[in-house]
C-alpha cells in the first residue's frame, strides 16, 4: 500500500492576508494542505472550505480559541461549539487545544469524553495538541490519561516539552515510547529547552535540537508505516512574533516563520517521501 505524506500550512501568522492570496502562496509553496482555525460564521466557514478544495488542497480543521475561557463550564461549552463547526467543515481531522494544566483530571476527561462524543456523532477524527498549559502540557502530566485511555490520539508538538521540561527530552526516551503510539499528527517546529522555537533550525548553533526532534519524527512516522496508516500528516508550525524571537526596542523579527516553514515543508518531504 502507497502510504501518502501530507504536509500542512498553518495559518497561524497569515491572518493578515485575505483568504485567496493565502491559499495562493500555500499552493506556490508546494503544499499539500492547510491547518487552521475555521471561522464560526457559517458563510465564512463555508467560503474557506470550497476555496481551499477549489485549490487542491487539503484541510486540517484546528481549534485553539478555548485557551481564552479559564472557568471550566466556559471551557466545556467553548469546547463543544468549536468542535462542532470544525467537524461540520469535514476536515481529514480536527487538532484541539484541550483542558488546562490546573484543571482536575476528572474535568479534563470529562472534556475528552466530549470530545470522542463529537467525533463518533460526526464521524471525523479528533486529535489533541500537546501544548504547555493544556492537560498534555507536561509528559507526567499526560502519563495518567493514557494510562486509563487507550484510543487517546494526539498531535506531537514536542517543542512545548523541551520548554516545559528545560530540556531536549534526553532523560525521558521511555516516556516518549509511551507517548509515540498515539500520535496520529505531527506539528514539525523545533523547540529548545528554553523555549519552543528555535530562531532558524538550519543554524549550526540549533543542530542538536534539529537532529533530536527529527529522531521522534523518525520514529512517529516509522510507527505510522507499520501500522499501515494512509496518510501521516505534518504541519511545520514555525509561528509569528513572539515566538519568533524579536530584537529589543524595534521588536523586529529576527528570522521569517513562513520562509523556515516552507524550508521545513522542504526537509520532511525529502526525508519521509523517498
Amino acid at each position: 500500500m502507497t502510504q501518502q505524506i501530507l504536509i500542512f500550512a498553518p495559518h497561524w501568522g497569515s491572518a493578515h492576508l485575505s483568504r485567496d492570496t493565502f491559499i495562493r502562496k500555500v499552493s506556490d509553496a508546494g503544499f499539500d494542505g492547510i491547518e487552521m482555525s475555521l471561522p464560526m460564521d457559517v458563510v465564512e466557514r463555508d467560503a474557506w472550505v470550497k476555496a481551499i478544495a477549489d485549490a487542491g488542497l487539503q484541510l486540517i480543521a484546528q481549534q485553539w480559541e478555548t485557551v481564552f475561557h479559564s472557568n471550566f463550564k466556559a471551557h466545556k461549552q467553548a469546547l463543544a461549539e468549536l468542535l462542532l463547526n470544525a467537524c461540520t467543515a469535514q476536515p481529514l481531522f480536527v487538532n484541539t487545544h484541550t483542558g488546562k494544566d490546573f484543571y482536575s483530571f476528572a474535568q479534563n476527561n470529562e472534556l475528552l469524553d466530549l470530545a470522542d462524543s463529537i467525533s463518533i456523532e460526526t464521524g471525523i477524527p479528533i486529535v489533541h495538541e500537546i501544548h504547555r498549559s493544556r492537560f498534555s502540557g507536561h509528559p507526567m502530566l499526560l502519563m495518567p490519561y493514557l494510562q486509563q485511555r487507550q484510543a487517546l490520539h494526539l498531535n506531537a508538538d514536542l517543542s512545548h516539552w523541551c520548554c516545559a521540561c528545560e530540556s531536549l527530552l534526553d532523560d525521558q526516551a521511555e516516556t516518549l515510547e509511551k507517548v509515540f503510539p498515539h500520535v496520529r499528527h505531527i506539528h514539525a517546529r523545533v523547540g529548545h529547552s528554553q523555549g519552543p522555537q528555535v530562531n532558524d533550525f538550519r543554524a549550526p548553533e540549533h543542530a542538536a535540537a534539529l537532529q533530536q526532534h527529527l529522531s521522534w519524527w523518525d520514529a512517529i512516522v516509522a510507527l505510522r508505516r507499520a501500522e499501515g496508516a494512509e496518510k501521516i500528516t505534518m504541519t511545520p508550525e514555525f509561528g509569528p512574533g513572539p515566538y519568533t524571537q524579536t530584537l529589543p526596542y524595534t521588536n523586529q523579527v529576527v528570522s521569517d516563520a513562513w520562509e523556515l516553514n516552507v524550508a521545513m515543508m522542504q526537509l520532511l518531504r525529502a526525508r519521509y517521501s523517498a
